[in-house]
């Protein structure tokens, strides 16, 4: 997993899922906001934050803050992904395919909000299990830094790039 640093790149960020949480005090109810944002330059990085506060604007302020600090970097071929992978957190699993171009984006919300802030125009992806968008959100960027260009594995294997393809 390649961490990131935020202040050589210009990040677009994206509300995938806001909630509202009350507390019901002897005052009576006390509403509090939490937001998930993802944010990234489209051109590979990508990360997703949670802000919580008493007002909506704070609350995403705070989530955008927050996944400024955790951005990674992803392998983006040809405005697709190179493989297939499986992704999991807690109770959610998400299933990412390449797909051919012209295809577009084919996911659910809170994974189409990381996808494409990843600068993924190409994909086929399906979440089972957990349709909570926290668990979705995870799920996802556990798929996509798990996912390896033929590059990398050229020079971890210590291999020329044809042998990786050619065996």
């Amino acid at each position: 997993m390649k961490r990131v640093k935020t202040s050589e790149i210009e990040l677009k960020d994206r509300l995938v899922s806001i909630q509202r949480v009350a507390k019901v005090t002897k005052g009576g109810r006390t509403f509090s906001f939490s937001a998930i944002v993802v944010v990234g330059d489209e051109q590979g990085v990508v990360g997703y934050g949670l802000g919580k506060a008493k007002e909506v604007t704070e609350a995403i302020a705070k989530g955008v803050d927050d996944a400024k600090k955790n951005l990674v970097k992803v392998p983006v071929l040809n405005g697709t992904v190179p493989h297939e992978q499986i992704g999991k957190f807690s109770g959610g699993f998400v299933l990412i395919k390449p797909a051919a171009v012209g295809t577009g984006v084919i996911a659910g919300g809170a994974m189409r909000a990381v996808l494409e802030s990843a600068g993924i125009h190409n994909v086929l992806a399906k979440s089972k299990g957990s349709s909570n968008p926290h668990n979705v959100v995870k799920a996802t960027v556990d798929a996509l830094t798990k996912m390896r260009d033929a590059y990398t594995v050229a020079q971890h294997r210590g291999v020329d790039l044809n042998k990786v393809f050619n065996g």
